[in-house]
């Protein structure tokens, strides 16, 4: 693209200092060298000649120049998104398996400021556009008691879809911090069928935590794009509830984690079933007779309804039964690829500078969301185009 064709254009600058391509090339070198600020990247351009010459500078450029940048490139936002599409249309042509296994979550990005404004005037010291956000994470020690987080604060969510294998963005979006990640998982699958449908058909597998545990969800992955969900369950599951009755059956039953009990017609002891498979035609989970696939004495097998196995569809609960079963080895493998969006939102936190940064508003936020996972795609683009693959997700390297 030339300078002539870009949209983004200045008034008031002195002659040909501040080009466009140049101001636009220092921008990216303040993401790269972690600049938390564009005072602080003025003050590197004003020390260090040489990074005014690569990037094309005669001069240092005014804190009112890269306002009127900012500005303009915000107007523009559609751009960045663009070029963010194109660099993953060209990784997924340099990696073939870009995009076949993928993870969805969302980050909370505090706002500069530090509470809503009383203010209803746009002045640009302002937020406000941002808003309280809330995230609760639950887990369970060693010692089997649980333990709970509850996390706050006032700013924006970024979401993302990222492939899980390399750990690189492929879909995203920037909201307030009350948008609920169900509904924005909504949106970026949305996003993801109008920008990249190739990849959407590519997918297998598409994992999350339980922020996203979603009937609806669920059945979209599966029913539309033929993705197998991997998303952790809530419990909502009435107090008391343990287990309920699988439908046409009279004996054996299911826990809200997705595993199936058949109960000893002699007996009445309980054993769970075993995995039989996911019958795609039949869309259907089978599940095994314990005693056939684990040799286990069963008293009553000769009079057992289910001795030959029972198969459980899907649709008895989209949300807890899935392609790949809950309580399966495969399952919680796949699920520990969902860390990979926590190493991509560690690498924005500290190498990209969303730890210590002077972001308001939601606009800035999305345009400095935007340029820090392209130049994380860029990156990247450049590692695997120069046979360096292994160092595709490092933003610098060190010098021999």
């Amino acid at each position: 693209m030339n300078e002539g064709d870009c949209p983004i254009q200045f008034r008031g600058l002195r002659g040909d200092d501040y080009p466009v391509r140049a101001m636009w090339n220092s921008m990216l070198a303040g993401i790269v060298f972690q600049h938390p600020s564009i005072e602080s990247l003025r003050r590197e351009l004003s020390r260090n000649g040489q990074l005014r010459s690569i990037c094309g500078l005669r001069a240092v450029p005014s804190a009112a120049a890269y306002t009127r940048f900012l500005r303009s490139l915000m107007e523009h936002g559609s751009w960045i998104e663009s070029m963010f599409d194109e660099l993953v249309k060209t990784l997924s042509e340099e990696l073939p398996d870009f995009g076949r296994r993928l993870a969805m979550d969302s980050k909370a990005i505090a706002s500069w400021a530090s509470r809503p404004s009383k203010e209803k005037k746009e002045d640009g010291r302002r937020d406000l556009d941002a808003a309280y956000g809330v995230k609760t994470y639950r887990g369970t020690r060693e010692d089997g008691s649980t333990w709970e987080k509850v996390v706050r604060w006032f700013g924006y969510k970024l979401h993302l879809v990222v492939d899980a294998k390399h750990e690189l963005p492929v879909a995203y979006t920037v909201t307030k911090g009350s948008r609920s990640d169900v509904k924005e998982g909504h949106v970026l699958l949305d996003e993801m069928e109008k920008r990249h449908p190739k990849m959407l058909k590519k997918a297998e597998v598409l994992t999350a935590d339980r922020g996203y545990d979603d009937s609806k969800l669920l059945s979209r992955c599966w029913d539309e794009y033929g993705i197998k969900p991997v998303i952790d369950t809530r419990r909502l599951w009435k107090d008391g509830e343990q287990t309920r009755l699988l439908p046409g059956h009279t004996n054996v039953v299911y826990d809200e984690g997705g595993a199936v009990y058949c109960y000893c017609p002699e007996t009445g002891a309980r054993q769970q079933m075993s995995n039989g498979g996911f019958e795609k035609d039949r869309g259907t989970l089978k599940k095994v007779c314990p005693a056939k696939a684990y040799g286990i004495t069963c008293q009553g097998r000769e009079q057992c309804p289910v001795a030959g196995g029972v198969r459980v569809p899907l649709a008895v609960d989209r949300r807890i039964f899935t392609p790949i079963a809950r309580e399966s080895y495969k399952w919680a493998k796949e699920y520990r690829y969902r860390t990979a969006v926590e190493r991509v939102n560690s690498r924005l936190d500290v190498s990209f500078g969303f730890e210590r940064h002077t972001i308001r508003g939601l606009a800035k936020m999305r345009a400095r969301c935007g340029l820090a996972l392209c130049v994380m795609l860029a990156m990247a683009l450049g590692r695997v185009r120069e046979k360096q693959q292994e160092r595709m997700r490092s933003l610098v390297r060190s010098v021999s």
